[in-house]
C-alpha cells in the first residue's frame, strides 16, 4: 500500500492515545498503517529501562505499561534517545523511517530524526516542530497513514475522542521502507 496522505492526532493522556489506536483496529484500520510517537518517560524519572526479546517488548517506569501493551499490539517498534526529545518510542509505520533517517543522517535541519521521518511521510516541517514540541510536553501522536478517503474516516474517528490537535496532511515522499520492513 502506498500512503498518499496521514491524520495526526495529539493526545495529552497516554490511555487516551490508547484507546485512539484500539478504536481504529477496531474500525477496520490495519495496524501496519498506524504509528504511535511519543516520549519513554516522564520527566520526573530519574531511570527508564526498556530490554527487546523477538517480538516483545519490556519496559520499566510509569509508563512501562502503556508502552509495553502497545508494543505488543504493533508487534514492535524501536526505542531511541534524541537530542532535542530525548528518549523516544516509535510504534508502526514511522519507525523503519526513523530508523532509516538516522542510519542516512537524512536529518532536516531543525528537526529530530523524529521529526525528519514525520517529515518524510508528507508532514510539513511546521507541523513535524509542533508535533516535537507536544511531545516535549509528554503529548503522545497516533498517526494513520493511507489513501484520503481512508483518512477522512480517521479524522472523523479521531475527532471523536477530543485530541489537543488533528490535523489532515496529503502528500509526502514515498520511499521502499514498508516493502523492506514490513
Amino acid at each position: 500500500m502506498k500512503a498518499t496522505g496521514s491524520v495526526v492526532a495529539v493526545f495529552a493522556a497516554h490511555r487516551a492515545a490508547e484507546t485512539a489506536v484500539k478504536r481504529l483496529a477496531a474500525a477496520g484500520f490495519e495496524m501496519k498503517n498506524l504509528s504511535v510517537v511519543g516520549r519513554g518517560y516522564q520527566s520526573e524519572e530519574t531511570a527508564i529501562g526498556f530490554y527487546c526479546c523477538g517480538e516483545m517488548g519490556k519496559f520499566w517506569g510509569a509508563r512501562g505499561t502503556f508502552w509495553g501493551g502497545l508494543w505488543k499490539l504493533f508487534l514492535g517498534g524501536t526505542f531511541l534517545t534524541t537530542p532535542l526529545l530525548g528518549p523516544v518510542v516509535i510504534l508502526g509505520y514511522v519507525a523503519p523511517i526513523a530508523i532509516s533517517i538516522l542510519e542516512g543522517a537524512a536529518i532536516v535541519r531543525g528537526l529530530s530524526a523524529v521529526g525528519a521521518a514525520l517529515y518524510d511521510v508528507g508532514i510539513s516541517k511546521q507541523s513535524a516542530l509542533d508535533y516535537e514540541a507536544a511531545m516535549k510536553a509528554d503529548s503522545v501522536l497516533v498517526i494513520a497513514h493511507g489513501p484520503a478517503a481512508t483518512m477522512i474516516s480517521a479524522k472523523i474517528l479521531l475527532g471523536k475522542l477530543t485530541p489537543l490537535r488533528l490535523d489532515m496532511h496529503a502528500g509526502g515522499r514515498q520511499t521502499d521502507l514498508i516493502a523492506r520492513f514490513g
